[in-house]
C-alpha cells in the first residue's frame, strides 16, 4: 500500500516539473538576433579569443575557500544545540576543528594559499 501511494506522488511531481517546463516553453518570449548568441561581458565587446584558460591557482583557491565555508556553515546547526548534546558531541566538533586545522595546514604547506 505504501508503495502505491509513494508510486502515486512520485508520477504526480515528474508531471506537474513537465507541464511546468513545457507551459514555460509555450509562453516564454522569445527573440533571436546575432546580439543574443554573443558572449557577455560587462557590455563591453571583447578583443581576442572570448575562451581563455586561467592559471589553476585561482581554481584550487576557490575550492578551499568553499571547502572551508561550507564547512564552517556546517557548525551552526551544532552551536545551536550544544547545551543538549553533551560532552561527545563536544569532542566529535572538537576532532572536526582537529580535521578542518590539519586541511588547512597542509594546504598552507603545499603553498596553495600563495598568490605567485
Amino acid at each position: 500500500m505504501n508503495f502505491i501511494l509513494l508510486l502515486v506522488v512520485l508520477l504526480t511531481a515528474i508531471a506537474f516539473v513537465g507541464i511546468v517546463i513545457v507551459l514555460a516553453k509555450a509562453i516564454s518570449p522569445r527573440s533571436y538576433n546575432a546580439q543574443k548568441f554573443e558572449p557577455y561581458e560587462c557590455g563591453i565587446p571583447t578583443r581576442g579569443k572570448t575562451w581563455m584558460q586561467f592559471r589553476v591557482g585561482y581554481y584550487l583557491f576557490a575550492i578551499l575557500f568553499l571547502m572551508f565555508d561550507v564547512e564552517t556553515v556546517l557548525l551552526f546547526p551544532w552551536a545551536a544545540i550544544v547545551r543538549q548534546t553533551g560532552v561527545p558531541a563536544l569532542l566529535g566538533v572538537l576532532f572536526f576543528f582537529l580535521i578542518l586545522v590539519l586541511g588547512l595546514a597542509y594546504a598552507w604547506r603545499k603553498g596553495a594559499l600563495e598568490w605567485k
